[in-house]
């Protein structure tokens, strides 16, 4: 089976393939965790503005307990 990769993918392939320390490696880690940190605030922002997502909503979300079956 052939692994096919989209192009998301291989650029960060090529970048990575630049990296020589594992210091280069936490960096990218670091803005990689807070680019995604960001989006996810802008859209519960987004959905708090739009009242798909208030305190109610949040305080249900929390009392939760979701397990994700292991592989």
């Amino acid at each position: 089976m052939q692994t096919v990769f989209n192009p998301i993918q291989l650029q960060l392939l090529q970048m990575f393939s630049c990296m020589k320390s594992e210091e280069e490696l936490k960096e990218v880690k670091q803005v990689l965790s807070e680019y995604y940190i960001k989006k996810v605030e802008e859209r519960a922002n987004t959905l708090w503005d739009s009242m798909e997502l208030d305190q109610q909503k949040l305080d249900e979300m929390a009392s939760i307990h979701e397990r994700l079956p292991y592989r």
